[in-house]
């Protein structure tokens, strides 16, 4: 397995805002953009960025989802002046759910959209700033409200080189949250920082496929052994794409597909696009053979 990587749904705007994102946040690039012909959504860019040097993915394909609160990104900022700077940058167009000032976890922190509406948040944090930059941060909702540590326990069964560095309860006197629902915590999963949070408050979103989580794996093994483990929703399975028993939703993919689709040729990525459209889970195997042009060979 080579790692986890956030992967954004945009419907026509993945390469302007991964362009964007590059812009606002310093050692940060666009890696490859890759079209993907002849898809449902027609003709779609495929995006691979980086922020702060962490990997990032977005496509365009379509109105289908759209971002929401519950899946948000927070920002480790080491001077008041680069929460400022963030902040104005990724707030403008946007809408703010949490305005920028002092709070007693922060003494300076905001919670914003941005005009694509992606969540951030961008806090100063205390003892300056080490490793990663940006932390994906899942919130826990309505249906699946107090289900956060069990989350946790879960995902950190799953993946290697996991565990929970930290778990802060509400305690008493928060309603409506119960005392034992978790205000915060922080864990890793594959090595990589992941934040967590349940909210009693009444919402009118939850986890859906705009924001997914890659997982890159080495071999048919892993493709599958991941997959096994996290897909609880079989009749959400397509084109390696999986719904876990929190809604959470997330791709689990061979590595080699992102070499097959930026080192291609557009005859090469046009086969192996047509052969995964077709797949529920991910054959390793056949996504190999159609890139080599073995497809109809093999179907003789």
């Amino acid at each position: 397995m080579q790692g986890i990587t956030p992967h954004l749904w945009f419907d026509t705007e993945a390469v302007e805002a991964a362009r964007f994102y590059c812009e606002v946040f310093p050692d940060s690039k666009v890696t490859s953009v890759v079209t993907l012909p002849g898809t449902p959504s027609g003709d779609t860019d495929l995006v691979a960025f980086e922020l702060f040097g962490q990997p990032f993915m977005a496509i365009s394909a379509g109105p289908l989802f759209r971002f929401n609160p519950s899946v948000s990104f927070a920002i480790a900022c080491e001077t008041a002046d680069e929460v400022d700077r963030y902040w104005e940058q990724l707030s403008q167009g946007g809408s703010v759910l949490m305005e920028l000032g002092s709070y007693p976890f922060s003494e300076r922190y905001g919670w914003t959209t941005d005009r694509y509406g992606l969540s951030w948040q961008v806090s100063l944090t205390e003892g300056g700033v080490a490793g990663q930059r940006i932390t994906p941060t899942l919130m826990f909702v309505d249906d699946v409200r107090g289900r956060a540590e069990e989350a946790i326990g879960f995902y950190t069964s799953v993946f290697p080189d996991s565990g929970v560095d930290l778990t802060v309860p509400y305690g008493p006197d928060a309603e409506p949250n119960a005392a034992s629902d978790v205000m915060y915590a922080s864990f890793r999963l594959a090595g990589q920082p992941f934040a967590a949070m349940d909210s009693a408050l009444v919402h009118d979103f939850g986890f859906n496929e705009a924001i997914s989580f890659l997982v890159e794996c080495d071999d048919q093994a892993e493709l599958d052994r991941y997959a096994d483990a996290l897909s609880a929703v079989p009749e959400a399975e397509q084109c390696g794409w999986i719904k876990d028993r929190f809604g959470l939703s997330w791709q689990i993919a061979p590595a080699d597909l992102d070499q097959m689709m930026i080192e291609g040729s557009p005859e090469q990525i046009a086969r192996v696009t047509d052969a995964f459209l077709a797949m529920k889970r991910f054959d390793l195997a056949a996504l190999r053979r159609a890139y080599e042009g073995a497809a109809a060979r093999v179907a003789d």
